[in-house]
């Protein structure tokens, strides 16, 4: 009886080592099928180019597939939810961005993923500072000079928006409760008719990405007082930070990232992480977001999972106390 018992034992070990061994082997092997990128937004905008040239490189570098497939559809969520739901092999992975995970948990009680839970951090790939212009004709040389107006004017005052619960929308209002202020929004539908309005002198002030307002404000078409990030903007070197005009609280800006399933195997997420990284530090490419004044952070996955958890709070914060709404 013993004897059976013990070869039994040794039968059920054989087995569980052998229907083991693929995972070993599938893991060793990543990737060894097409890779997919699920895009939230349409071909053209810096999602789609981010992971249009992750996709590029890697296939140039390595000769593994990558495809990019955009789902568009509700602010982002039709795509994160589909990639919250796909199999953690990693062999689908998402271009996340700061709507998705970090600001419409706070808008939307029905949203159908949990960004904290249902996501595998992969890689931080960019972050765009907006930076607070104004039109020519209003009076304010400086942050502190439009805080003083807007002071004296409570509610005088507007400032155009990309759309509720863009970042547009959502920098202004952190601002207005870090300066203690009250300007009225006025929403759009985009960055493009929100700037428009400004550059026609319709409404004073908006906040806006580098790369969009740079050209506007080099020719004088718009002024420029500070931007959202740590540090002054190569493009921008004469304008000052948000800390520096003596708001330190007020920093943000669009961000993009890839993200997995959560449960994806760690082999995948670093080979993935490990790519990424070397492919936006060369010069070629990091030259192209850099030149549109993007930052590229990049690090590992805990660094961005850092990142996201503190703008997850930040936005909360901003939501509750400003009482922003869908």
């Amino acid at each position: 009886m013993r004897s059976t018992a013990f070869r039994m034992l040794a039968w059920a070990t054989v087995l569980i080592c052998a229907v083991g061994a693929p995972a070993v082997t599938s893991a060793q092997d990543y990737p060894n099928r097409p890779i997919r990128i699920i895009v939230p937004t349409a071909p053209g905008g810096m999602s789609d180019v981010l992971s249009r040239m992750f996709a590029a490189k890697v296939t140039e570098r390595t000769g593994r597939t990558v495809v990019v497939e955009n789902r568009t559809g509700a602010a982002g969520v039709i795509a994160a939810n589909y990639v919250a739901k796909s199999a953690p092999d990693g062999y689908t992975i998402y271009l996340g961005f700061h709507g998705t995970q970090s600001v419409l948990q706070h808008l939307d009680p029905k949203l159908p993923y949990d960004p904290a839970k249902d996501f595998a951090p992969v890689v931080f790939l960019a972050t765009g500072p907006n930076v607070l212009v104004v039109h020519p004709s209003f009076p304010a040389k400086t942050v502190r000079e439009l805080v003083d107006i807007a002071k004296s004017k409570p509610g005088g005052l507007n400032y155009a928006s990309a759309g509720i619960a863009t970042t547009p929308h959502l920098i202004s209002e952190q601002f207005k409760l870090h300066a203690g202020v009250q300007i009225t929004g006025i929403h759009y539908r985009g960055a493009a008719p929100a700037g428009q309005d400004v550059l026609a002198g319709h409404v004073p002030m908006t906040f806006d990405l580098i790369g969009n307002a740079l050209g506007n404000i080099r020719s004088g078409k718009l002024r420029a007082l500070a931007i959202t990030a740590k540090q002054r903007s190569p493009l921008l070197p004469d304008v000052p930070t948000m800390a520096e005009a003596g708001f330190p609280d007020v920093e943000a800006g669009a961000w993009f990232a890839f993200f997995a399933p959560a449960g994806t195997p760690a082999s995948a997420v670093n080979w993935l992480n490990k790519q990424a990284n070397e492919i936006f530090a060369m010069p070629d490419v990091s030259s192209k977001f850099t030149s549109q004044g993007m930052i590229l952070p990049l690090g590992s996955p805990e660094q961005l999972k850092a990142h996201v958890d503190a703008d997850t709070r930040r936005w909360g914060e901003v939501v509750r106390k400003a009482g922003i709404k869908l």
